[in-house]
């Protein structure tokens, strides 16, 4: 599979299939993202893989767990446009996928607490990083996950980016043994995608480069 492909197949799964991921795989695919840039080559990146009994145990826990505060804003407060429109319109395709519409609270509630199922994921993987790092690290972070996304693509696998799990923080640290000086940044489904489920069948609204980018200086 070449890298434009797998660029292209990539997508946030919401609803995955119960097959387990061999862990010999998720070993290579995390191995192999290492090769992401980062700054000074800190490689500030902290993982920590779940399957089977020991992710079974974490959503037990999780289930009886309540959310709390997060450790840094996801989404700037009072978000403007054009993100403000950008994110209403994915929320809008995404429960409309599902025939959830705009007044069903409980059932836009209810799809988002499938998040701590994994969408039913049968791998979860979790990002830390010293506390004391800074913005630019967490870049660096990003560009450690996007490698691994492509790379679990690249095997037939899929993913889904779970910002979501700043809302447990404490909880994950506590199960993971997680030190005190690093703190969690996102979490990730991993596993084969469901593809009879709706949900998957929808991809987000991109703009179209001009929209976004200025070239100068070329033919």
């Amino acid at each position: 599979m070449k890298v434009s492909e797998a660029v292209a197949r990539r997508m946030s799964v919401r609803a995955f299939k119960p097959d387990p991921v061999p862990g010999e795989m998720v070993r290579e695919i995390l191995d192999a993202a290492k090769a992401a840039p980062s700054g000074g080559n800190l490689q500030p990146w902290r993982v920590y893989a779940l399957a089977g009994e020991p992710l079974a145990r974490f959503k037990a826990m999780i289930a009886e767990s309540r959310m709390e505060p997060t450790e840094y804003e996801v989404y700037p407060e009072n978000l403007w446009d054009p993100f403000r429109t950008r994110r209403y319109q994915c929320g809008e395709d995404l429960y409309a996928s599902i025939g959830i519409a705009r007044d069903n609270k409980p059932g836009r509630l209810q799809q988002l607490a499938k998040n701590t199922d994994l969408f039913g994921a049968p791998v979860a993987l979790f990002f830390c990083l010293d506390r004391k790092l800074g913005y630019p690290q967490w870049a660096d972070l990003g560009m450690f996950m996007q490698t691994v996304m492509l790379l679990a693509t690249e095997r037939g696998l899929d993913t889904c980016a779970q910002e979501y799990w700043a809302r447990y923080h404490e909880a994950v640290a506590r199960f993971v043994d997680l030190p005190a000086d690093h703190m969690l940044f996102s979490g990730m489904a991993l596993g084969y995608r469901d593809d009879s489920h709706p949900i998957n069948n929808w991809r987000t609204r991109r703009d179209p480069l001009d929209v976004w980018c200025e070239m100068r200086g070329f033919d």
